[in-house]
């Protein structure tokens, strides 16, 4: 049995109801495996197939879609933000101002509110993004600390990218992403809701977890479904506020991604950035306390290196599900992790994939 069958045998069900993970190499090749459940009731099992809820790992998606604007020569990295959102916080007197190249590399000095009820269900709408996120820089006008000084990550910055992106592009951030990566792409299963028809995985989180008693006036009703064993479940919901975390989607389609930056930018022939960007991407802008920041990707000061050899990614986590997608630049590799827990060893995971060869 290969390191990373022998762990995802190991936490599920107990830890975490259901994994799938995708190893991709330097030969464009890839290795899928999945174990456990995708929805207990029924006793769906998880594939790479499966659909999870991205969360934050949509980051890196709206980074690149940032990119390819750069690279048409519609968006500037040292563009200042307010040029294309008005609304965007003035600095203080003396400190520069907020460009993209601050918000990809979350060194804004924009806050970061917690997301609390930024989701809805999935049979609802969902708020308007550029009204969320303009009432959510009205009610944090402030910067922190000077653009470029630190990094420091903000969900925030995120959305207000999103709202760059869309006046760059001159439409919304999601049909830009269906247009420019999804399709390109052929991710046919990832979208912003669920796809009708999907086969979707039930969102759990552990009981003993000291925050889930506090779900049912956190979370929007609708959201929380009920106990199922050891574990709280969750009714299907969506994000609010598509650019810092709204993709839906399986593992397979997140490894066509996750291809393009262990590689050239380039997947099947489809050229979907310039291999000048996906190493701009992946070199480091800005340095903090808990994270050290390219435009997009970062790397967590307290992880240890895979196998001796240094590693960038972008985690998703939130209500249900958590995902890695974790890339090892100088060696042109890179895993693709999805579980439906809020909570698990992920990195144990990733370090298996990368031990696996």
């Amino acid at each position: 049995m290969s390191p990373l069958v022998g762990v995802l045998h190991d936490l599920t069900p107990q830890v975490v109801p259901g994994l799938a993970a995708v190893v991709a190499g330097p030969d464009g090749g890839t290795r899928e495996c999945a174990a456990g459940l995708a929805d207990l009731a029924d006793g769906r099992r998880m594939t790479v197939d499966t659909a999870c809820l991205w969360f934050s790992m949509t980051k890196i998606v709206t980074a690149t879609a940032a990119m390819q604007l750069v690279e048409r020569g519609v968006l500037g990295l040292d563009d200042p933000v307010r040029g294309h959102l008005p609304e965007f916080p003035a600095p203080r007197r003396g400190w520069p101002q907020v460009t993209v190249r601050h918000l990809l590399s979350h060194s804004s000095g924009l806050a970061n509110p917690i997301p609390v009820r930024w989701v809805h269900p999935a049979d609802r709408p969902a708020r308007d993004p550029h009204r969320l996120t303009l009432d959510l820089l009205a009610r944090h006008r402030r910067l922190r600390f000077p653009a470029g000084s630190k990094a420091s990550y903000t969900n925030l910055g995120y959305l207000a990218l999103g709202e760059v992106i869309s006046a760059a592009a001159g439409r919304r951030y999601e049909d830009h992403v269906r247009e420019h990566i999804l399709g390109p792409l052929a991710m046919r299963r990832t979208g912003f809701a669920y796809l009708p028809g999907a086969d979707a995985a039930t969102g759990y989180q552990s009981r003993r977890s000291p925050m889930t008693p506090l779900l049912r006036l956190l979370l929007p009703r609708g959201i929380v479904a009920g106990r199922q064993g050891r574990y709280l479940a969750f009714h299907r919901f969506c994000v609010d506020g598509p650019a810092y975390g709204g993709l839906v989607g399986p593992a397979s389609d997140a490894a066509r991604f996750l291809r393009v930056h262990v590689g050239d930018g380039s997947l099947d022939g489809v050229r979907v950035l310039s291999a000048g960007s996906v190493v701009a991407m992946q070199t480091i802008q800005a340095r903090g306390r808990k994270l050290d920041v390219g435009l997009g990707w970062f790397r967590r000061r307290d992880d240890p290196v895979d196998g001796g050899e240094p590693h960038l990614e972008h985690l998703g986590g939130g209500g249900g599900f958590f995902s890695v997608m974790r890339i090892q630049p100088g060696r042109r590799r890179g895993v693709l992790v999805m579980g439906n827990a809020t909570s698990y060893d992920y990195r144990r995971v990733a370090t298996a994939a990368f031990a696996d060869g």
